[in-house]
């Protein structure tokens, strides 16, 4: 859609002006605008106030692949990965981008997420062959491959980032939709790292290729379009699974051995079910508004959830991701409080559209609970009947 009718458009539905709202060297500061040139490609993101958490030391790829969900003692220099730490009950700690240079490995967390990250791993270093510091760091956002950066920026990077959301990795597992029927199919995104030094560069290397600044309301709008977890929204409280975030496709993988957390892991994709579903959300309320972060979801006047992300896309206009109760019936109608100031308590209606399947059930998932079966053995011994194979084969 060309951006003269985008702005219209926007001017027509929300009164904005494509003037009034303040963005950083951006050609315009209309937030449809901004996210259709960066889902073009022609645009990126700077976010400037992050750490990057830097692990050296020659035990540190089998120290992370022990107290993580990323296998690695498999990665590569250059290559990367996205990678959790939980808790013993499986829920989610620290969430984080990987990259391996040649004598270190790079964690990108979230806003915030760096310094905990950092205390968490010098309290689990021991007597372990690593250390572990904070380097400030600027990311670049782009949607973009990484082969189809400039190779001037890609120079001047302290480190590269390819987030392959929503590809299911080779370890990992869906909740709700295959790669080929994801919405996000076929999507890139690349970050390119640097330090406080080389950032100037990078943004100018990009700028010169033609990519111009955009705010972070216009990739916000992308994420939450793409049914993409961040660890500053979507985990709102303690007690998050993975499996409620649909995670397990990028950022866990089952057959890499033990790790904190793996038994429950494990034993909700083979025997349970997780107790809340992340949704996408189509929203309808007063024009120009949108319900706050946090906001409670409810169902005929019960709250069922919360609304973890929102956003106003240039295409699907008023949209936001939620957790709720997995068993919420997905056709369900949900009810939303409140607003951002205008119109003010008169509140939201939305409808869903599934990320993780109200099912409970993973594309690794059993067909069949396996305690079903061992009660079935059990039952047939103690009648004395030889068991059923569960396969004509066995």
């Amino acid at each position: 859609m060309p951006v003269e009718m985008l702005v219209w458009r926007y001017r027509y539905r929300y009164g904005g002006d494509v003037n009034t709202l303040n963005t950083h060297k951006a050609a315009s500061a209309n937030p449809l605008v901004e996210e259709a040139r960066l889902r073009d490609g022609h645009a990126y993101v700077e976010f400037s106030d992050l750490e990057t958490v830097v692990v050296r030391g020659e035990d540190r790829l089998t120290w992370l692949n022990n107290l993580t969900t990323a296998p690695f003692t498999r990665l590569q220099l250059g290559e990367d990965l996205e990678g959790l730490i939980l808790d013993s009950q499986g829920h989610i700690l620290h969430a984080f981008a990987v990259s391996e240079g040649a004598e270190e490995t790079f964690l990108l967390a979230d806003v915030g997420g760096a310094r905990p990250l950092a205390e968490f791993l010098e309290s689990m270093k021991f007597m372990m062959r690593v250390s572990v510091s904070l380097q400030p760091v600027t990311a670049f956002v782009t949607l973009l491959e990484k082969h189809q950066l400039p190779g001037n920026a890609l120079a001047s990077a302290l480190y590269t980032w390819e987030d392959r959301w929503p590809q299911v990795s080779s370890g990992g597992a869906h909740y709700g939709r295959d790669d080929a029927t994801h919405p996000a199919h076929g999507v890139h995104r690349s970050l390119l790292v640097a330090d406080t030094e080389r950032a100037p560069a990078v943004a100018d290397a990009l700028e010169q290729a033609g990519l111009i600044a955009v705010s972070e309301q216009a990739w916000e709008a992308a994420r939450v379009v793409d049914r993409r977890p961040r660890p500053s929204t979507e985990i709102l409280e303690e007690g998050v699974l993975p499996h409620e975030l649909d995670w397990l496709r990028t950022a866990v993988w089952l057959n890499k051995g033990c790790f904190p957390g793996q038994e429950t892991v494990a034993k909700i994709v083979n025997m349970g079910k997780p107790p809340r579903r992340l949704v996408f959300l189509y929203l309808e309320g007063p024009d120009a508004d949108l319900p706050k972060r946090g906001a409670v979801v409810s169902l005929d006047g019960e709250p069922v959830g919360v609304l973890t992300s929102v956003a106003r896309d240039y295409e699907q206009g008023p949209v936001a991701l939620a957790l709720v109760k997995r068993t919420v019936p997905l056709e369900a109608v949900l009810t939303i409080e409140g607003g951002t100031g205008i119109g003010e308590g008169s509140g939201f209606v939305a409808s869903q559209d599934m990320i993780v399947d109200p099912s409970g059930k993973s594309s690794a998932s059993p067909t069949e609970n396996p305690a079903f079966a061992l009660r079935r053995a059990r039952a047939a011994l103690a009648s004395g009947q030889k068991p059923k194979p569960r396969h004509a084969h066995d």
